[in-house]
């Protein structure tokens, strides 16, 4: 079947999932007559048990990573100050796992200074940049550190503006991980529940959703002349000038 036993005891375990050809192959192997092609189409609907550990892996071997955030800044792109505000929300936690989320999310950045640091491209929304995280100076501070990647070889930031109406993402955010053997995966967040999409013909609905988004998004030449006069809006006596 062209399979490691590896690999194998890892879909019987719900560790990996199946690649879409591997239900066929199973089925004409086994003379099963459509029965693994049947659970295929079961097993591709469920959560995976603990889906973001796996996202999070992923993440880390991507070679590409492209992100749609409606609210807040990627986690990719937070400054510390930011991140701490945003993790400090709940107001159920001790400053102590404040502290350590805060640092993994800063941890998720490490690949960015690293010989192979993978190609990001983001698209915010422009809520991001209006939507006040911490204290003014905070989101100067998060704002400058966010132009400085609008337009570098690793990394292109796009805003989508107001004026553009709404589309079809906006219910939530949005990953696209490209992977070096080729393959991409997708992970939707919304407020309370999450996805990753493995299967080929459900990334390619993603993929296509953020292509339209991407189109109808400033350019990056646009998208940093409005993080700039964002910036000026959160500028104090403090605020050294941009």
């Amino acid at each position: 079947m062209n399979s490691s036993k590896s690999a194998l005891a890892r879909i019987e375990t719900a560790e990996l999932m199946p690649p879409p050809d591997l239900p066929s192959r199973l089925d004409a192997a086994l003379g099963t007559d459509g029965l693994f092609h049947g659970l295929y189409q079961l097993a591709k609907r469920e959560a995976h048990p603990d889906q973001y550990r796996r996202f999070m892996d992923f993440e880390s071997q991507a070679e590409t990573i492209e992100v749609y955030e409606p609210h807040v800044m990627p986690g990719l792109l937070q400054i510390r100050e930011y991140a701490y505000t945003l993790l400090r929300c709940p107001n159920d936690l001790t400053e102590e796992q404040i502290q350590e989320r805060v640092n993994a999310r800063l941890s998720r950045q490490e690949r960015r200074h690293s010989e192979k640091r993978p190609f990001r491209w983001a698209i915010i929304d422009e809520s991001t940049l209006r939507r006040q995280i911490g204290s003014r100076e905070c989101m100067h501070k998060q704002l400058a550190a966010l132009l400085e990647q609008v337009d570098t070889p690793d990394s292109k930031v796009q805003v989508m503006p107001f004026n553009a109406g709404p589309h079809s993402l906006m219910g939530g955010a949005l990953n696209l991980l490209t992977l070096p053997v080729g393959s991409t995966m997708a992970y939707e967040e919304g407020i309370e529940t999450a996805y990753l999409y493995e299967d080929r013909d459900a990334v390619k609905k993603w993929r296509r959703r953020y292509e339209v988004l991407r189109a109808n998004a400033l350019s990056l030449t646009e998208s940093a002349e409005l993080i700039r006069k964002a910036m000026e809006d959160y500028e104090t006596c403090d605020t050294p000038p941009s």
